[in-house]
């Protein structure tokens, strides 16, 4: 007869099965859905139309399993042009190249630590939500021209590697971590398309946040030189790690002027240090963030205590680091707008704050002292800069 612990451990590696077999059932459902006729997003023609999303496959382009590369693009308002980095998981070593996205691994919660393909899923993810909404009267940001920089690298779009690595079956297998390579081709698309923008909002959420710093330079000196109105925007790019720079050089290879620069835990900052010493008040520069991100607390429990979940030990110690991080971004411009907040959503921030906003639909529907975060960033990117919610971090 079975022990009642052994009967419990069957029954936690039954649900994880079932879980995980749902998840990937619901994705694949909804991929195929998207993947239809007339729901698909189709690639860019010659003469295209204005306000519709349009795909521009990539031939020098990868994703990290090797399968194609493309990018969204949004033709509008030829003076107002946001590019904008997606965001999606990071790997840095081994053991998390083994273990990419897969509906099955979110919905077990299984680790999972990347996207590693453009998976036609992915494309909820990046156009027609949040920011990139042309359907909302809301979205100050729904008239402007886009350029949407998918990510599929696990390499904070600066990588330029093809990391071999053991997969989780045993097999070899290679992570190209062409980060950097899509990110110089879409460039060149956004050039062509959108040659002289006057205004100019660089962006990014999660993993996309970490880029903006770290490429917001080159965008401004190499494509767009003659922009006078610009602005750079991370939603969601905190995770604190003692090896960042290691990663950087050693296993995405990034060039030396991207990892050169490093010199603590925290990327993000060191990488905005480096923008501002070069770029100074010729940019405007804003952050936000939830105050408990549940999903970068899971990343950073898996860092330090090699365990990918969230509970409360680990949302107090985002939010202690989000509170340091802050005074330091204001450190390197007392200008660095800021947007703060405690939003949740039942039963998926597990007791802690949501993941990023600027790509969802609380981009407009949900409000921190009064004011949303799109109301912010349209006042932003016209001149006016303020702060959001520092009283989260104030008042604890």
């Amino acid at each position: 007869m079975s022990s009642p612990t052994n009967y419990n451990r069957n029954n936690i590696k039954r649900g994880i099965v079932f879980a995980s077999k749902a998840g990937d059932f619901v994705e694949n459902s909804i991929g195929r859905h998207l993947d239809a006729p007339g729901r698909r997003t189709e690639d860019l023609p010659e003469k295209p139309e204005n306000m519709t999303w349009y795909r521009v496959p990539l031939e020098k382009g990868m994703s990290g399993d090797g399968s194609e590369y493309y990018i969204y693009v949004k033709l509008a308002d030829p003076k107002k042009l946001c590019i904008f980095f997606s965001g999606g998981g990071v790997a840095w070593n081994e053991y998390t190249a083994a273990r990419p996205v897969t509906g099955g691994k979110v919905a077990s919660g299984q680790p999972n630590y990347y996207w590693n393909n453009l998976r036609p899923f992915t494309q909820i993810m990046n156009i027609n939500v949040g920011i990139t909404d042309i359907n909302s009267d809301k979205n100050p940001f729904r008239d402007w021209s886009f350029v949407v920089i998918t990510y599929a690298t696990g390499d904070f779009h600066v990588g330029n590697n093809d990391y071999p690595y053991k997969g989780e079956d045993g097999s070899d297998q290679v992570l190209h971590f062409h980060g950097y390579v899509n990110f110089i081709q879409s460039m060149k698309v956004s050039k062509e398309l959108f040659p002289n923008p006057s205004t100019l909002l660089i962006a990014g959420n999660s993993a996309g946040a970490f880029a903006v710093p770290a490429l917001a330079g080159e965008i401004v000196d190499d494509y767009y030189p003659k922009a006078r109105n610009i602005t750079v925007f991370s939603d969601s790019g905190q995770l604190l790690y003692r090896q960042w720079r290691k990663t950087a050089k050693s296993i995405w290879m990034a060039k030396e002027s991207v990892w050169k620069c490093i010199h603590s835990d925290n990327i993000t900052l060191d990488w905005y240090k480096e923008l501002y010493a070069k770029c100074g008040d010729r940019l405007r520069y804003l952050y936000s963030s939830s105050v408990r991100d549940y999903l970068l607390s899971a990343y950073y429990n898996d860092i330090i205590n090699n365990r990918y979940d969230t509970d409360a030990d680990v949302q107090e110690d985002y939010f202690r680091q989000l509170k340091e991080m802050v005074g330091e971004l204001k450190g390197i411009t007392p200008y660095f707008g800021i947007f703060l907040n405690e939003w949740k959503i039942p039963i998926i921030t597990k007791g802690g704050t949501v993941h990023t906003s600027v790509r969802e639909p609380h981009f407009t529907l949900f409000t921190q002292n009064g004011i949303s975060m799109a109301e912010w960033l349209g006042d932003a990117v016209e001149g006016k800069v303020y702060d959001v919610g520092l009283n989260l971090i104030r008042n604890d």
